[in-house]
């Protein structure tokens, strides 16, 4: 008797690399200890929320006895919140933003659903850069699209060539997510007029709106003070979707928002289309909770100086090792070329000697492999003579 559907299990099949070593990971924990097992699988942010959130959640404590104090909330979401976060988006992207054009989602994860949901017809495709979020193929595929990866230049940069040979009459929209997950790059504005120009082109030919989906939940994590360019700035057909997971370590509390630019020609009917299905999908509103703390502490942040400093020493431990990458600008996790072909034989090595990473292919590029460096500088220190070993067993 077949419980699944065919698309369902074909998924589990396959199912995500980044939670199979984390899964390892916890199983490595028990036979050899914590402090002994270098987990470098899943970007968990590990900082404590700043201390506003510890104070404005005692304040929605202290008014939980007032009636509806968690009762449903517009599908948009509440308009302190939205207030707030018309704020930050206006800051961030240089253009004025009314509370009226930001929806309050679960997530980013759930607002790009939530888009894609609105404005997805099956048969469309959307364009992603590789490599790219292994997630996004399943967020497409949720509403009858397909995710058409398209290959970044070897420094990770956006290969505008390859966009334009990409688009076709079914491209619906491209996800630029920046700083990038699992690169950590940043674009340059250069490079996104460049891709703004295409799509401007493709749409005229067709007929039809060609989105542009930034996917910014890392903007804030930018250790070089390189310039995050405002996407409302460069293309008209564009949503800005953010969420506090690592801006405010607070992933599981499931809270993000999409922002219409405003330049967007009857953008009142996207937004409208977006109400409904962040309804529709189930979410019916984002949680309480965190819209309240969003309403009192959108502006404030984790301490950046302790990803830098991570960085950095992560980039020495592998330096040392002679493990070839491209420092990461922004996010928190770096992309390493494979001394190996096959970078799942590194993957290999490197769990043998109780290193936790993930392989490439997950995200659309063989040969790389992902360390996430949101661990304490200890693990990352301590991991040094274990990445040494794993390329001793491969010579």
């Amino acid at each position: 008797m077949q419980l699944l559907s065919d698309e369902v299990k074909g998924f589990l099949g396959n199912s995500s690399m980044i939670r199979r070593m984390f899964e390892a990971g916890i199983e490595l924990k028990r036979t050899y200890g914590e402090d002994k097992v270098y987990d470098f699988s899943l970007g968990n942010p590990d900082l404590p929320p700043p201390p506003e959130i510890k104070k404005a959640m005692l304040e929605i404590a202290e008014a939980s006895d007032q009636p509806f104090a968690f009762g449903y909330m517009p599908n948009a979401g509440e308009y302190a919140a939205r207030t707030a976060l018309a704020e930050l988006v206006s800051g961030e992207q240089g253009v004025s933003v009314a509370p009226e054009n930001i929806i309050v989602t679960c997530g980013a994860a759930g607002g790009i659903n939530a888009f894609f949901r609105a404005t997805i017809t099956p048969g469309d495709e959307v364009l992603c850069i590789a490599p790219y979020f292994v997630e996004y193929g399943f967020y497409a595929g949720n509403f009858g699209a397909s995710l058409k990866p398209v290959p970044a230049n070897e420094d990770f940069s956006i290969n505008v060539d390859n966009i334009a040979r990409a688009i076709t009459p079914a491209t619906r929209a491209i996800i630029i997510n920046s700083p990038n997950n699992p690169t950590g790059k940043i674009y340059s504005k250069a490079e996104l007029l460049a891709v703004a120009e295409v799509l401007t082109e493709a749409r005229k030919k067709s007929g039809r709106m060609i989105y542009i989906v930034s996917d910014e939940p890392y903007r804030f994590l930018n250790y070089d003070d390189c310039d995050v360019p405002s996407m409302f700035d460069v293309y008209d057909g564009s949503v800005v979707i953010g969420s506090f997971s690592k801006t405010l370590s607070l992933p599981g509390e499931r809270i993000g928002y999409i922002a219409v630019n405003p330049a967007l020609e009857n953008s009142q009917e996207l937004l409208g289309g977006l109400t409904l299905t962040n309804r529709t999908l189930g979410f019916v509103n984002a949680p309480v909770v965190a819209q309240k703390l969003i309403a009192k502490c959108s502006n404030a942040r984790i301490d950046l100086d302790v990803y830098r400093r991570r960085r950095d020493l992560m980039a020495q431990v592998l330096t040392d090792a002679g493990i070839e990458f491209i420092l990461p600008s922004g996010a928190f996790y770096f992309f390493p070329k494979s001394p190996v072909a096959d970078e799942r034989v590194f993957i290999d090595a490197l769990l043998k000697e109780r290193i936790l990473a993930v392989p490439g292919r997950g995200f659309g590029l063989p040969g790389y492999f992902r360390l996430a460096f949101c661990v304490p500088e200890k693990t990352i220190a301590d991991s040094a003579p274990s990445f040494k070993a794993a390329l001793d067993r491969l010579a």
